[in-house]
C-alpha cells in the first residue's frame, strides 16, 4: 500500500475513527425509525456519514497521485495553545470558578476574552479589528441565545447584576 498524500490519509483516518466512535456511542440510545426518530438516530446518522466521508478521503489519498506526497509538517504549537486556552477561558469566564472564589463574568466578557486570546493564534494581531469582531460576536450571541432562544445563563458579571 502506497500512501500518495499523507495529509489526506491521516485526516481521513481521523474522520473515520471519530465518526465510527460517534456511531458506536449512538447505539446505546434508542435509534427509532425514519418516521419516529429516537435520540440516537441523528448521532448515528451523522457518525456513519462522517466515517464514510473519512473512508472516501483515505481511499483518495491512496489513489490520487500528488507531486510531493503532501507530507505532514510539524505541530503548530502556538495556534494550538492559544485556541485551547481560549476555550478554557470561555468556560471559566462564563461560569466562574467557585473553588477559587472567581465569580461568573457572563457571556459578553467570555466572548471578548476568548476572541482576544484566540486571535493571538494568527500571525497578525490588530486590537481594533479584534474588538470590532468581539462586539459583533457578542451582539449576535446575545440576540441568538438570550433574546430568540430565551436561554438562561449569565450575560453580565455577577457583581454587576447581583
Amino acid at each position: 500500500m502506497n500512501i500518495k498524500s499523507q495529509k489526506d490519509f491521516f485526516s481521513g483516518l481521523m474522520f473515520a475513527v471519530i465518526g465510527g466512535a460517534f456511531a458506536y456511542g449512538a447505539t446505546s440510545y434508542n435509534i427509532g425509525t425514519g418516521a419516529r426518530m429516537g435520540p440516537g438516530y441523528f448521532p448515528l446518522s451523522l457518525g456513519v456519514l462522517l466515517a464514510l466521508l473519512g473512508s472516501l478521503i483515505m481511499f483518495k489519498s491512496l489513489v490520487v497521485e500528488t507531486a510531493d506526497g503532501e507530507k505532514i509538517g510539524g505541530w503548530a504549537w502556538k495556534p494550538l495553545l492559544y485556541i485551547i486556552c481560549g476555550n478554557v477561558l470561555f468556560g471559566i469566564l462564563l461560569g466562574g470558578l467557585p473553588s477559587l472564589k472567581l465569580p461568573a463574568m457572563g457571556l459578553i466578557a467570555a466572548i471578548y476574552g476568548t476572541t482576544i486570546v484566540v486571535s493571538k493564534a494568527g500571525n497578525v494581531f490588530v486590537l481594533k479589528e479584534v474588538l470590532i469582531l468581539s462586539t459583533v460576536l457578542s451582539i449576535g450571541s446575545y440576540l441568538a441565545f438570550v433574546v430568540l432562544l430565551k436561554l438562561q445563563f449569565p450575560v453580565w458579571p455577577t457583581f454587576i447584576t447581583g
